[in-house]
């Protein structure tokens, strides 16, 4: 949950695990609303691996005419730098014909700032 409210921000409200979905549990459902459309995102938590140190969510139900979506988070270390690590984040997004377009511009709008958004919370910009 607090991921979600670190990558997304104020563009998004009511971040809850629903359900019975809970951080200790996979799978784990959690709902959020986008507060530039209020659509209503339900998404789960699909797999963990605490060893390759990843977690894989996925959409449940269509929204704001996204009707699939799969991401994967992996934090990797650094070898030759033990205080620092690699974010990486793989997401394959599918949309619907008859998406509205400022719909979905305003979706990859919300993703291009997710991961800034990440690298500034966990290692903010010297000043």
């Amino acid at each position: 949950m607090k991921l979600v409210q670190i990558v997304s921000g104020p563009a998004v409200k009511d971040v809850s695990w629903a359900e019975g979905g809970a951080l200790e549990r996979v799978p784990a459902r959690y709902d959020f609303t986008l507060v530039f459309n209020e659509g209503l995102v339900q998404q789960e938590v699909a797999g963990r691996n605490e060893v390759e140190r990843s977690s894989t969510y996925r959409a449940i139900a269509p929204t704001s005419g996204v009707t699939s979506y799969v991401a994967t988070l992996r934090v990797r270390p650094i070898t030759n730098d033990p205080d620092r690590s690699y974010f990486e984040w793989s997401r394959e997004l599918t949309i619907a014909d008859d998406a509205d377009p400022d719909v979905v511009k305003g979706i990859i709008a919300m993703m291009k700032n997710q991961t800034d958004s990440v690298r500034d919370h966990f290692a903010p910009p010297e000043k």
